[in-house]
Order: structure tokens, then sequence, then C-alpha cells
């Protein structure tokens, strides 16, 4: 007897046909990383790509942004979302494919640079995903889009593409969808109701003293000792000013005051990043460093007002219930006891600016990439925090496989999810 296969299984059944490309492609990325707005070669092989497979494409869009649209007949448009960028870090992985590029930041600085935090996995799944899809028009109807984007680790390449016109290059989308690689066993997907990601505000804090000889604090205001209060006095906000049922991080990351042992300076700034989950307790906190940072130069007498700048401000992440409900139901019935319920994040991103602007449902989802035996291994030891890196860091490396298959399943399961109902 044959079995006839589901419109899921016969699209991915040429997966395996696609794999040899997707690895040669991903060693590729990520041996040629690009900063955040400089993605340039990473958006010209994704047009090739997405030309090769038949989509429409438009690229430039908010500098380095690429549509790829696929129309196959009536139906939904579902829109999927991979970042490209990577970050100022200087690989250390000791692999054959490892990083060597430096590259010049956005304000002139060189620096080196690393795929350390899975955009080039990103990329590849989505890539993968596109191709199958076109050449499995068969099985499904509706219009598939394939967009990546430029920017997320600072925080403003999805506002760039809304803001030079997404919304008109583009037929209208029914929902989105959007995936990031985690330090989780590899072959494992994971999403979750409600809010997925953190909110996260950097706050640049600059405050005024009166400088003067180190002998002679008598005729100085000390930005230093004004700095080390403020510090002190931020720590009381999340213990006395946030409800303990609310997850709130406030990191003091930076202090810059002073070029001498013995000369006293006449200012000093503060650098913090911010995450919530809730808008109004994001809010609440925000107010709360404003009025303690002008409540304690005012107690130091400093002769000048706080100035506050914020920058890289980057969205709460909130999944759609009922997209949530609907993905979470294929991927259950697609990978079995491999699909999980995510825990909330307190990383943060800016996918969600996206369908923010184009009044549209979404939901986001995980995937693993760590070697699942050596995440056991180190779970078994309690060992997890110290032996299996996180992203961000200069080991993080995800194990080629099952993490680009999973990334490639996920995100065609979750479209047919809608094309192919």
């Amino acid at each position: 007897m044959t079995t006839q296969l589901s419109p899921t299984e016969a699209v991915l059944h040429r997966l395996s046909e696609m794999r040899a490309w997707q690895e040669d492609l991903y060693r590729d990325l990520h041996q040629h990383p690009e900063l955040s707005h400089q993605e340039r070669r990473t958006a010209d092989l994704v047009v090739d790509r997405l030309r090769g497979s038949g989509y429409e494409v438009q690229d430039r869009i908010g500098g380095t942004g690429v549509v790829g649209v696929l129309r196959n007949g009536s139906g939904p448009t579902v829109l999927m979302r991979a970042d490209m960028d990577a970050l100022p870090v200087q690989e250390a992985t000791g692999l054959p494919y490892a990083s060597t590029v430096r590259a010049s930041d956005a304000a002139g600085k060189e620096v080196p640079v690393m795929h350390a935090c899975g955009h080039d996995v990103h990329v590849t799944c989505l890539l993968g995903a596109a191709a199958l899809l076109a050449e499995g028009t068969e099985h499904w109807n509706g219009t598939a889009i394939a967009l990546f984007q430029p920017a997320e680790e600072v925080g403003d390449g999805a506002r760039s593409m809304v803001d030079d016109g997404l919304a008109n290059a583009i037929p209208s989308v029914d929902v989105a969808f959007a995936q990031h690689v985690m330090p989780t066993p590899a072959g494992f997907v994971g999403t979750r109701r409600g809010t997925v990601l953190a909110a996260a505000d950097s706050i640049r804090v600059k405050v005024y003293g009166r400088g003067a000889h180190g002998s002679m604090p008598q005729s100085a205001v000390d930005p230093v000792v004004l700095a080390a209060m403020i510090v002190i006095r931020l720590q009381t906000i999340v213990s006395r000013e946030v409800a303990p049922a609310d997850t709130v991080v406030l990191t003091i990351g930076s202090i810059q005051g002073g070029a001498k042992s013995n000369v006293i300076g006449d200012h000093a700034v503060l650098e913090l990043n911010l995450r919530t989950y809730d808008e109004a307790v994001r809010g609440t906190v925000l107010d709360a460093i404003r009025r303690i940072v002008i409540a304690e130069c005012q107690a130091s007498n400093s002769p000048k007002e706080p100035e506050f700048e914020l920058y890289d401000r980057f969205p709460l992440t909130v999944n759609d219930d009922d997209v949530t409900d609907q993905v979470s139901r294929a991927f259950a019935g697609y990978f079995g006891e491999r699909f999980k319920t995510m825990a909330a994040q307190p990383a943060s991103e800016d996918f969600s600016d996206i369908p923010a602007a184009l009044g549209i449902p979404y939901t986001y989802w995980g995937i693993g990439g760590v070697d699942e035996r050596q995440y056991r291994e180190a779970a078994d030891a309690g060992r997890v925090a110290q032996e299996i890196p996180v992203n961000h860091s200069p080991t993080f490396a995800p194990v080629i496989q099952p993490t680009l298959d999973t990334g490639t399943q996920a995100l065609v399961v979750a479209a047919l999810a809608w094309l192919a109902g």
C-alpha cells in the first residue's frame, strides 16, 4: 500500500537534496560576516538565491534589506523573516571556517567581526525554506514572502525597512514569522503564547561636576563620586519599586569619568541597559532612572542638569495567541517530542516592528543549536552556564546539523499551516 504524503511532508521531501548547498552557504556566510547596515555581500547572495528560485525580488530596502515574493494563486500571504548582520566580536571557536574579518564600525573604528548570534543560520534556513516552497508549489496556495532584514543587532533594521516603504513593496500580509537559534539542544523547536522576548532600552547618562586638583576636593564637585552614588541608588529600583512578580533587569554596563589619578574631572558618563516584559513597567523604570539621577545630581550640587540619551531601543516581542496556537499544533504534529514550550527570554529583538507596522499578527520561536549530547552532559553535571556558549560569545557556534534542517523545517511547517490549509 502506498502512503500519501501530507502537503508538508511532500514539500519537505526534497530537503535532503538541498542539504549540501545549504551547508556550504552557511560556512561561507559564517566566514564572511558583515556588521549592521553593511550586509551588502550577504544581500547579494540572498538576491541570487531568491531569483534562482523564481521569486520576485526587491533589494536595498532600508539600506541592505531584501524581499522575495512568490505568488502561487489565491490564498493567504505569509511573511518569513531572517536577520543578516553580525557582531563586533573576535571569533574564538577554532572552526576551520571561523571568521578572520575585520571592518570599520559606524564610528569608523576597526573591529573584528563574527556571526556570534547565529544570523548566518537564520539566512541559510530561510533561503532553504524559500527554495522548498518554490519547488513544491503544487502542494500549497497563496503567497510566500521571504524577508531578509539588516541591522537587528542595533535595533533599527526593521524600522529602516518599514520607513523605506516596505508596505508598498509587498502584497498585503496575513501573518508573519521569525525564528532564532538558541543555546539549547539542536533538533528542538520551542515557542510560547504572549511575551517571548523582553523590551530593551540603552540609556546614556552624562552628569556634571566641577574639576579641581585631587589634593583640593573642597573646590570640586566630584562626578565620579556622583556617578557611584547613582549606581548604588539605581539598584533599589528593581528591589523596591518593581513588584516581585514583574521581571526587570537593570545593568550599568559602563562608567567613564576622569583621566588621571590626581585630577578630579568635570563630568562622568554612565551607560545603562534595561530589560522589561511589560510596557507599563518599562515606563515606571525609565521614570525612576531619570528621577534618581536628577535627585543625586542635586544632592551633589552638580553645576549642570544631567543629560539623557536613549538609543538601541528594542520593542517587546509578544506572540499572538491564535497564531501561536496554530503554529504550535503544526510543530507538535511534525516534530513530536522535539517541540517544547519555550520560556520567556531576556534577550531582545526588533522583528516585531515589522508586523506592528503592517498591522498583522505574528509568532516567534526558537530552535536549538547545541550538540544534544554535549548539552545533556553539561546539564547532568549542572554546568550548562559554564560549558555551553551563549549568543554573543566568541565561542558561540551552532552545530551545522541538525540545526539547519530543523530551522528550515520549522519555517516550512509554519508557512504551510496557512498556505496548505
